[in-house]
């Protein structure tokens, strides 16, 4: 079942008890206000008749005519008893003589209730003996009664409509705007990043919506960079292949060219063997040189033989003789050497990277390269490497794929990478990786 049917469902069910609840408050109210009216009414026809037989004696014509006068005094029915039990109807209203319509037995039943009877001895002048009977009659009242009830009812039973109408349709919005949301989250599931979603009257839709679409921004941004690195990527390694089959032909192809002739030559009966031997050797040595480069490009070797910390400092002392008026500096523990192949490779990638920046853009004369194992919260590796060379500004900081590729390379491993710079004053690199994965 949807939540909109479980909420309509509950509204209802809310609405019918607060009906039955007000109704049961009109019954109640209503029977104690026919009680408290018909219990005043025969009170105080009790007390006139008491006051006004009690000052002087009449005759039987006179009183009667007095009795008479209490037809205005509503919900009473007064009968006279003669000494020999003969009674005698002086005064009854009965509700419904002009035409009004009588309340239903039911609600009779519920709020009439029993009134007792009250006897009051009345003598006449010539000394007759009576007996006064004055019973309550509340029909009268319950009609009155009935009538506000239903007009209370149907009060209650309105506004409760209404109510629910008004919780209906402000339902219905937010149905409405959580759809449009859910849809937009589709949309972004099927990478779909440049719909929006609209301004919403709601506040707090508004704001969901203004976070989805800024959400939305930063995948289209982070979609849009990760198209330009692999471009990039794949051109570099087109560009490297094509180097490589390059240095292949050039030097390779030469040398094993060189080397196939001289052993040609060397098979002929005058051929100079002491002259052709040392050529080859040096061909051969040419070759290695060569070869080793080539290695150390693909995949520095130091790295797997001798670990993190040698191929880091192998990788300084290589930019340090290139350029002698870079002082490199290194703050490493032994430790890192037992870490993860897959972790120490992307690392020395990142501080080759961040020293080939150095060199190329950033007119440092200092360097230092600083790696810390970290044990609280979490076992965390944790590299910074900072110069005084001339920084950027923040907004140029991601127009290079230098930066980009670091920042791909830490967040693969599951860390956090981070650029403190400004211009004139550095730029810091900062990455943390955890290591108990």
């Amino acid at each position: 079942m949807s939540l909109r049917h479980q909420i309509n469902i509950r509204i209802l069910f809310a609405s019918v008890c607060i009906l039955l609840l007000g109704g049961s408050i009109a019954v109640w109210q209503a029977r104690q206000a026919v009680n408290e009216e018909i219990d005043a009414s025969v009170n105080l026809a009790a007390q006139l008749i008491r006051f006004g037989f009690s000052q002087t004696q009449f005759n039987e014509a006179d009183w009667l005519r007095g009795i008479n006068s209490l037809k205005e005094t509503r919900h009473l029915h007064i009968q006279l008893q003669t000494p020999s039990g003969q009674m005698l109807n002086v005064m009854h209203n009965a509700p419904g003589a002009a035409g009004e319509e009588l309340p239903p037995q039911w609600f009779i039943a519920l709020v009439g209730g029993k009134h007792s009877q009250t006897e009051q001895p009345i003598a006449t002048a010539d000394g007759k003996q009576f007996t006064l009977l004055i019973q309550a009659n509340p029909l009268d009242e319950i009609t009155e009664v009935w009538g506000e009830s239903v007009a209370f009812f149907i009060s209650l039973s309105v506004l409760t409509l209404l109510t629910f109408l008004a919780v209906h349709f402000a339902f219905s919005n937010a149905f409405n705007s959580i759809a449009v949301i859910v849809n937009a989250l589709e949309n972004i599931e099927k990478g779909r990043y440049l719909q929006k979603l609209p301004e919403f009257s709601t506040l707090e839709y508004d704001s969901i919506a203004k976070a989805i679409n800024h959400m939305t921004d930063e995948l289209n941004k982070a979609q849009q960079q990760n198209r330009a690195l692999t471009q990039h990527s794949l051109e570099i390694q087109e560009d490297e292949r094509q180097r490589l089959a390059q240095e292949l032909h050039d030097e390779l192809g030469q040398s094993l060219t060189a080397i196939k002739v001289m052993a040609v030559t060397a098979a002929h009966q005058k051929a100079d063997i002491q002259q052709t031997t040392e050529a080859i050797v040096s061909i051969s040595d040419h070759l290695m040189t060569v070869v080793r480069s080539m290695m150390h490009q693909l995949h520095p070797l130091v790295l797997t033989e001798l670990g993190l910390k040698a191929a880091i400092e192998d990788l300084m002392g290589h930019w340090a003789s290139r350029h002698p008026e870079l002082h490199l500096s290194l703050d490493c523990p032994d430790r890192v050497d037992e870490l993860n192949q897959k972790i120490t490779i992307q690392i020395f990638r990142v501080v080759q990277e961040c020293l080939t920046n150095i060199v190329r853009h950033a007119e440092a004369t200092q360097a230092s390269i600083a790696l810390q194992i970290e044990q609280a919260p979490e076992e965390r590796l944790r590299l910074e490497v900072r110069d005084n060379g001339q920084g950027c500004a923040d907004g140029n900081i991601k127009s290079g794929f230098g930066l980009l590729g670091m920042k791909e390379r830490i967040q693969s491993l599951g860390g956090e990478f981070g650029i403190d710079t400004r211009p004139q004053h550095g730029m810091a690199i900062v990455a943390s990786i955890p290591l108990a994965r």
